[in-house]
């Protein structure tokens, strides 16, 4: 074959090829449109149906006694579908509507196109304009909507509360963030979820389910009614009611005896575990967060040098001074280190090899229950020093005699996160041997950690903690993981919070550590207890600072059977009989007996009068 009709004949090959090959692309892309793509569907479904999301209402929260705490209130959104506007809005006239600017409007627009921001748009489905319309800007909006085509109203409601309280508890709602819709497919922008405190831990139980409407509109879009009668339409559910163990009274009260002082107040039922206040202080409004200025009223607070959003109660991380020492008698009776007649030395404090931990003027030598009443630093640390430092045939070595410390510490709910139902929730500092092996690189002993044997050193609680110590001690050796909400609607408990946890420690250990405390109460340091009739027993604590003591209570009430187990602490407060055993007493009182006595109104207001004078150093 010649070579010009080879080159022909390979040329016809190739044109041939090519012709095949476009006509195969256009078959797949028509394949693409009409069967693969929903682009034409959404288009056609759009002409002739609104799906219209029905929100559900949001589950209410209320306090233990039935007191309605959050509910919710009608609010509007504005909604668009893009495909549906007309090049003829007028658009000076609808931002007067809505008393807005034509930037925002733009901005507002621009913000819905954006996939970075809004990854679920679509020009087919409703976006959200504008959130928490009033209801006089939507009465304002709904007679002129009729002008603009592709704008739509959606009802919703909006997170009201009752009283001026429990802002770290109750928590708030807001518009869902990119994050959170990636992570959870049943949001989509302009949603809310709960952000902070029970509204965030229970957001499941109170959001409740959408429900959708499918709307049939006519040629001009206008609404014709329901599509087949609404036999397709879903109902929505509501969400589930949750009833806090919260008392709403004994909450306005903590808050009110913590104006003008920093830290915090937890008290707790023993034999449920369930949380009946929690106060942090500086606190804030938790109508601050609701509605259009919530975005400007967070940050507001989030940047205020006193952090009125720490919920210290379960964030704050302190050293929890003399009411830790309940826990070493506990674990040094338990161990065999002391019995009830075991005594030591207290000469203004701890005298050895030249160490020197001081201590205030008291009898000595003494046994475990005047020492818990006197709150004798002596004692504790010789405790320590002689379960470290001289049982080495019992632990073989100072590394397991430290880690057997640290497991009672743990085995009593430090160390670790307790699981409260609440966001946030620190663990605070129980350390171990390798703690010390690595900061004293492996030389150290007894002597060199004395101080943690009284709360202080490398020990660090959550008030939450200190006061699940008290619940711990009033039931005698257990607890139940504390807990703020107390029942959700129609369904049982979580059992994280009803199964006990049990302690390493004795039972005889326990009831020697409680006589201490009661002993405290009738000649000790909380005697200003003594003159309740509900036998209280307690613990101070003054937490050493680089600036002035913190002021520490930790105690339980009645000495049997007991009700309620409370833990102060007020940062900077001085002598735990300065705030600590008033403002606990206070709090024992009100619970119990359901109301103050005069002498007690009285000191309730002086309490609350009082402001601790904080410095910069101090935040």
């Amino acid at each position: 074959m010649k070579q010009k009709d080879f080159d022909l004949e390979y040329r016809k090959y190739v044109i041939a090829g090519v012709a095949a090959l476009i006509v195969f692309i256009y078959i797949i892309r028509l394949f693409m449109l009409q069967i693969t793509s929903d682009d034409y569907k959404k288009s056609a479904d759009s002409n002739a149906f609104l799906k219209k999301i029905e929100y559900p209402s949001r589950g209410a929260i209320l306090d233990r006694r039935g007191k309605l705490l959050v509910y919710n209130q009608p609010s509007y959104d504005i909604m668009v579908v893009m495909n549906e506007m007309k090049d003829r809005l007028d658009t000076l006239d609808f931002c007067t509507a809505l008393g807005i600017t034509k930037e925002e409007f733009d901005r507002r627009m621009a913000t819905i196109k954006d996939r970075s921001k809004n990854p679920g748009y679509s020009r087919f489905t409703e976006q959200l304009f504008m959130s928490q319309l009033s209801d006089k800007d939507f009465s304002v909006f709904q007679e002129k909507m009729y002008r603009f085509p592709g704008f739509y109203i959606q009802k919703r409601s909006v997170r009201q509360y009752t009283y001026n309280m429990g802002a770290h508890v109750l928590g708030d709602v807001a518009e869902v963030s990119p994050g959170d819709i990636e992570e959870d497919e049943y949001y989509q922008p302009g949603d809310y979820i709960g952000k902070l405190g029970i509204e965030r831990s229970y957001e499941k139980e109170l959001r409740g389910q959408k429900g959708i409407q499918i709307l049939l509109r006519d040629a001009h879009g206008r609404i014709q009614g329901r599509y087949q009668n609404g036999a397709l339409d879903q109902r929505a559910i509501p969400g589930k009611n949750l009833t806090l163990g919260i008392d709403a009274e004994l909450q306005a009260l903590g808050e009110r005896l913590m104006e003008g002082k920093i830290g915090a107040i937890v008290a707790i039922e023993p034999a449920t575990g369930e949380v009946l206040c929690m106060v942090s202080s500086p606190t804030y409004d938790p109508r601050q967060m609701v509605g259009r200025l919530r975005s400007k009223n967070h940050r507001a607070l989030s940047q205020d040098v006193w952090k009125p959003l720490l919920n210290r109660a379960i964030m704050g991380q302190y050293p929890p001074g003399s009411t830790f020492k309940t826990t070493q008698g506990l674990t040094f009776m338990t161990e065999g280190i002391i019995n009830s007649h075991t005594m030591y030395p207290c000469s203004h404090g701890f005298n050895f090899k030249g160490l020197h931990v001081g201590c205030h003027g008291h009898a000595a030598p003494l046994p475990l229950v005047p020492a818990l009443s006197t709150s004798c630093n002596g004692y504790f640390c010789w405790g320590l020093y002689h379960m470290i430092n001289t049982n080495v045939s019992k632990y073989g070595s100072v590394q397991n005699a430290m880690n057997t410390w640290r497991d009672y510490m743990v085995s009593m709910g430090f160390g670790y996160r307790l699981g409260i139902d609440l966001p946030g929730e620190k663990r605070g500092l129980i350390p171990n041997a390798m703690f010390y092996d690595k900061a004293y690189k492996g030389s150290w002993n007894g002597l060199t950690i004395i101080s943690i044997a009284i709360g202080q050193g490398e020990v660090n609680a959550t008030p939450l903690q200190i006061a699940n110590l008290g619940a711990t001690i009033a039931n005698r050796g257990y607890y139940l993981v504390p807990h703020v909400v107390k029942n959700v609607q129609g369904q049982p408990l979580d059992t994280l919070y009803t199964r006990k946890h049990y302690t390493k420690a004795s039972k005889e250990a326990y009831d020697y550590v409680v006589q201490g405390m009661r002993s405290s109460v009738l000649g000790g340091t909380c005697k200003e207890l003594g003159k309740y009739d509900f036998n209280a027993c307690g613990k101070t604590g003054t937490a050493q600072n680089r600036g002035h003591d913190h002021s520490v209570f930790m105690g339980f009430a009645p000495m049997e059977n007991p009700k309620i187990a409370v833990a102060v602490y007020v940062e900077n407060g001085g002598w735990g009989a300065t705030y600590g055993v008033p403002i606990g007493g206070l709090i024992m009182e009100k619970y119990l007996k359901g109301k103050l006595s005069e002498a007690s109104i009285a000191k309730a207001k002086s309490i609350q009068e009082r402001r601790i004078a904080y410095g910069a150093g101090d935040r």
